[in-house]
């Protein structure tokens, strides 16, 4: 039978790697929904009013094979030089066991933040792990599970010691030696908090007396080395804090902060094997004292015990700051940078305490007989001591050495105009200086003999480091691919099962999508290298903003947030920055519905708006007449709103034309948050909406992988007359000061995202946009009458997630909203969003990445639950002793002494649970107020987990 074309449809087949469920079982599907055809579906549920004229085009999609070809001509359009421009940006050697066994492992990248602790034991570890790393190199008691930049760190460590100091002072003192992104990201949080900064040479200029905390940076960004314990000793005097933000590397050879008397050490820790990637992502730490760990912001990750009194480990202090304090919150910190968190931490593990001090030496002795081959030649090289970096002193010649090192593919840094920066790192290969003494006029052989260290021995580091058994475990590859594979085991993520996660649209990250990350043409670029070795950056840059843009309704983007709070601050600064403009700089209210995320008030207290918060209605939506009432009272002080849609209650409001006109009738601009893109792309576009400015979370709707809880980029798109008040740089300029550490934040995980757009096309774009929407009204109809839907909207349809009301349950049997997410377990499901936005409820959201039978296997294990539910409604079953009372069960239950009133089969092997391949969660219930009780945040010796089962 000869073939016939239109029995192949590629348009089909170059989209079905993302859309879950077939062409057949969508028909079977719209059966249960009761409608003739997804567009019959998307009538229903998306209001006419909102709907796009123009479908989606930028081009037909591509197959994998065309999307690679596409990738790697891009990629040829960059250009690898050795980068020695340094300013905490790094050259490092990724281990390929971390590049094969993480970064390129889904079970690592598609796990959500591990907020179920019961399934998220092996990240846990490992970010436990990062943590004792961290701890231990600062020489400070607790650390966090990584922050998103060291910019970013800078500033949370200046707002967080504002909050704790007591000093009265309002001024923030700056080492002048700080990187440039550094201090420029520190004023751009500064200036709307009322902090006034002061930038001097802490020799000179430092009066602790005048500031409630001041930050150094160690080594300084030209190579200086400096003893800070008098400087901090000084601000202890005057009550205020003393902050080092440190290079990981040279705290293997350097006095360490803590011993400084340092209150908060901040840093970056991309030298440990995370690549460059034109800026990110790269996982910066925060360590402090003891007394200060409540105002740390971020995660922290502790040991605490489960229901059998075995370790087990859980996220310390969950009631982070932005959600409890709110609009008085001095951080909005929701995502972190987890998966790079983690390949640092192994890092650490995989080269154990002697081989990081041996890396951190090769690269200083290197560093050595460079500068003595240039001072050998008669320049004058400054400092004296240093770890990896020095400033040379090259008078009129600076423009002729820049060039002829670059004509060697080596990049320098320019100071001023008569001195060239030169940073090493451990990538750095005795034909690579020879090479850069050419560049100089030097004709030289590198002996790589013993040389002397170039470090003041005040400032030699005395303590240990790393001396927990994990950092000396056997480090031949066979061990630590078992090591990276035990934990990858005990966690579940979206490679094993469907995480239905309301809000945080946990989808298919395709393997053709995550390639080009790993080449070096992508990950080995300096975010300040000349614009001309990255034009394949600025290639991918221009085309995904182009589609994004088209996809929104926006007319600009600025892809240097790189987180969704990130992009809430950075949206509502750009707000302010216009008002200004038009000289209204007095707007300064936020009107904030009830139900918005706890990052939406916490953003704009950061940048200095006052919160006013909108009531809901009885069916969810915004309280048009409490709005309309409250922008009124505003008046010409309304700066903007912030709404979700569709809303954080999963419904189309068919207000929301009506709260921008209002908002804007007032002079404010409306701020539409994109968490629920994934119900609009295609179907609605914000900015045609009324709204002006949004961010876009590219881990959610545009398929970048959530990672364990990072990384994510939340770029902003804008309207038109927003455009010339995006954050600058100080490296691509711009009006605005920055809001991130790199022009581009996460730079190479954009290409995630760009990939993505053109493997779907337009058209595809929408489809998955429909099967989501699809997928949230499936399951809500086949759990109707199990559990009562929260909120509908038309025609009795949800959106792209819908809300259980699981409440009725803590009276009818005394089950709670945790016992059902404990059972969920057991059948193989992570839980869905618990508790929010409403207390007791559980938030499920597909996304359009799951097939039917996943679906119907979900439902099956919600309608088992409820079916337990009722025997113990009814008494059939014991209202403590019963399968939600003591989920999960782990295989020690299951050959333990069985003394439960329910059988083994049913306790372990519920309804949705695979038989062969079961997920076992590697401990039972997590004790959470015993964790807190008995806070503990880095590697505990052995024997105390011992004493922590007792």
């Amino acid at each position: 039978m000869p073939f016939n074309p239109i029995d192949y449809d590629p348009y089909d087949f170059a989209n079905r790697r993302h859309i879950g469920p077939s062409p057949e079982e969508m028909a079977e599907m719209f059966g249960v929904l009761g409608v003739e055809s997804l567009d019959a579906l998307i009538d229903q549920t998306v209001p006419k009013a909102i709907r796009q004229a123009a479908p989606l085009d930028f081009g037909a999609p591509l197959s994998e094979r065309e999307l690679l070809w596409h990738l790697r001509q891009v990629a040829r359009k960059n250009k690898v030089f050795t980068t020695m421009i340094g300013q905490g940006f790094h050259g490092t050697v990724m281990p390929p066991a971390i590049q094969r066994n993480i970064l390129e492992n889904p079970a690592w990248y598609t796990a959500y933040t591990p907020y179920q602790p019961e399934i998220s034991q092996g990240r846990l570890e490992a970010l436990l792990n990062y943590q004792t790393m961290v701890s231990d190199l600062t020489g400070l008691e607790i650390a966090n599970a990584s922050l998103l930049d060291e910019a970013t760190a800078c500033a949370e460590a200046m707002t967080m010691a504002q909050r704790v100091a007591r000093s009265k002072a309002t001024a923030f003192f700056v080492d002048e030696n700080c990187h440039p992104q550094n201090i420029a990201v520190i004023c751009t949080r500064a200036e709307p908090l009322g902090i006034e900064v002061i930038v001097g040479d802490p020799a000179t200029d430092l009066d602790p007396a005048t500031v409630f905390a001041a930050i150094f940076q160690y080594p300084g960004t030209h190579g200086h080395l400096t003893d800070f314990t008098d400087a901090i000793a000084a601000l202890h005097a005057a009550k205020a804090l003393g902050i080092v933000a440190a290079d990981p590397m040279a705290l293997l050879l350097l006095k360490e902060p803590g011993a400084m008397g340092a209150d908060i050490a901040v840093g970056s820790t991309q030298r440990f094997g995370v690549p460059l990637g034109y800026g990110g992502p790269h996982a910066a730490y925060m360590a402090c004292k003891d007394a200060y760990k409540r105002a740390m912001p971020g995660r922290i990750v502790g040991v605490s015990v489960d229901a059998r009194g075995n370790k087990a480990y859980r996220l310390a202090l969950q009631t982070r700051e932005q959600h409890i304090r709110r609009e008085k919150a001095t951080s909005n910190v929701c995502t972190a940078q987890a998966l790079l968190a983690v390949m640092a931490g192994f890092y650490a593990v995989f080269h154990g305490p002697k081989g990081l001090k041996a890396i951190a030496q090769r690269i200083h002795t290197t560093t050595v007989r460079m500068v003595e081959g240039l001072e050998a030649a008669g320049f004058a090289v400054t400092p004296k001591a240093f770890f990896d970096t020095v400033t040379v002193d090259v008078g009129p010649m600076q423009g002729v050495i820049y060039a002829a090192a670059q004509a060697r593919q080596i990049n320098l840094r320019r100071v001023g105009t008569t001195k060239l920066g030169i940073t090493l790192d451990e990538t750095t290969r005795s034909a690579t200086i020879k090479d850069l003494w050419a560049a100089f006029g030097i004709a030289r052989r590198d002996d790589p003999a013993t040389v002397e260290f170039r470090v003041p021995e005040a400032l030699h580091r005395q303590s240990d480091y790393l001396t927990h058994p994990v950092f000396h475990m056997n480090r031949a590859e066979t061990e630590m691919m078992r090591y990276m594979r035990r934990l990858a085991d005990r966690d579940l993520a979206l490679d094993r099962a469907m995480i239905p996660l309301g809000s945080c649209t946990m989808k298919l990250n395709a393997a053709v999508e995550m390639m080009a990350i790993s080449w070096p043409e992508f990950s080995n670029i300096h975010p300040f290298a000349p614009a001309d070795q990255a034009q394949g950056y600025a290639e991918m840059l221009e085309s995904l903003s182009a589609i994004l843009c088209q996809a929104t309704g926006y007319d600009a983007m600025s892809m240097q947030p790189n987180s969704g709070a990130q992009g809430e601050y950075a949206g509502l600064l750009t707000i302010a920055a216009w008002h200004r403009a038009q000289g209204q700089g007095n707007r300064d209210i936020c009107l904030i519905p009830v139900s918005a995320h706890g990052t939406n008030p916490a953003s704009a207290h950061m940048c200095g708006m006052k919160v006013v918060v909108v009531k809901s209605s009885a069916n969810g939506d915004i309280d048009l007449e409490d709005f309309r009432a409250k922008a009124e009272a505003a008046g010409d002080r309304l700066a903007a709103c912030m709404i979700t849609y569709p809303s954080t209650h999963g419904v189309f409001e068919e207000t929301v034309r009506e709260v921008c006109e209002i908002t804007h009738r007032y002079g404010g601009q409306v701020y539409l948050d994109g968490a629920n893109l994934n119900a609009l792309v295609g179907l609605a576009k914000p900015g045609e909406i009324g709204a002006d400015v949004s961010h876009l979370n590219l881990h959610k709707t545009f398929a970048i992988p959530h990672g364990g809880g990072g990384p994510g980029m939340g770029p902003i798109g804008v309207k038109a007359h927003l455009a010339p008040f995006l954050p600058g740089h100080p490296d691509t300029g711009g009006a605005e000061g920055p809001v991130s550490a790199a022009p581009y934040g996460s730079a190479s995980i954009l290409l995630i995202s760009w990939a993505y757009c053109l493997a779907m096309g337009g058209a595809g774009l929408t489809q998955a946009t429909k099967v989501a929407i699809l997928n949230a009204n499936y399951i809500a109809i086949r759990l109707e009458g199990a559990y009562d839907v929260l909120f509908k909207g038309r025609a009795g349809r949800v959106a792209h997630e819908c809300i259980l009301d699981t409440r009725p349950f803590a009276d009818s049997a005394d089950i709670t909203v945790d016992d059902i997410a404990k059972r969920l377990i057991d059948n193989g499901f992570h839980a869905p969003t618990m508790s929010w936005p409403v207390a007791g409820t559980l938030m499920v959201e597909p996304t359009e990445s799951e097939t039917k039978a996943e679906l119907d296997r979900f439902c099956d294990a919600m309608l088992a639950i409820r079916e337990e539910i009722r025997a113990v409604e009814s008494g059939e079953m014991d209202a403590e002793n019963n399968p939600l009372k003591n989920a999960p069960h782990t295989v020690g239950d299951l050959v333990a002494d069985w003394a439960r009133p329910y059988s083994r089969e049913q306790g372990c092997f519920p309804p949705g649970a695979f038989r062969v391949d079961k997920y076992w969660p590697p401990v039972g219930r997590v004790d959470n107020v015993f964790g807190d009780r008995h806070l503990v945040c880095t590697c505990p010796p052995l024997e105390d987990y011992a004493e922590a089962a007792e």
